[in-house]
């Protein structure tokens, strides 16, 4: 119980920075007058936060993680974190990072739903249940009432 707790609050976090991000990574982009060059400097620095988790709390690389039965596709998941950061950097300007934000709510939405219901790439199974469809939709509603002007 107390690992499902910790791992909702750091959920919640990760919720937390992702509009955040949006906003400071949009302005980074247009005070620079590129999108691409911003997401070099958060990969940058993204890189470097990462490759220092892993040596100061991860204690670094005992052995070279070896596995080649791991599908290919596994790898597809960096270009996903290149596409978001890329397009909310280069959308976020010119929609509003609220807009930008609201349809990456629900994108993420519709994947979650498909990922658990089917266990897509190898993730657990949930099913969708009515309950949870009503969510859904309350959820998707509520994105749609969150962008909608006026």
């Amino acid at each position: 119980m107390a690992n499902q707790f910790f791992f909702s609050c750091l959920m919640l976090a990760t919720g937390i920075g992702i509009p955040v991000m949006a906003a400071l990574s949009a302005r980074l982009g247009s005070t620079y007058g590129s999108p691409a060059f911003a997401a070099c400097i958060l990969f940058l620095v993204a890189l470097l936060i990462s490759v220092a988790f892993l040596f100061v709390i991860e204690g670094g690389l005992k052995t070279f993680p070896n596995n080649p039965k791991l599908p290919f596709y596994f790898y597809l998941a960096g270009a996903f974190v290149a596409f978001y950061v890329l397009s909310v950097t280069w959308v976020a300007p010119k929609f509003g990072v609220g807009n930008a934000v609201a349809f990456v709510l629900l994108g993420q939405l519709i994947s979650m739903a498909a990922i658990d219901q089917f266990g897509l790439v190898g993730a657990p199974t949930h099913a969708i249940t009515l309950p949870r469809f009503i969510g859904l939709i309350l959820m998707s509603v509520g994105v749609f009432l969150a962008v909608r002007r006026g």
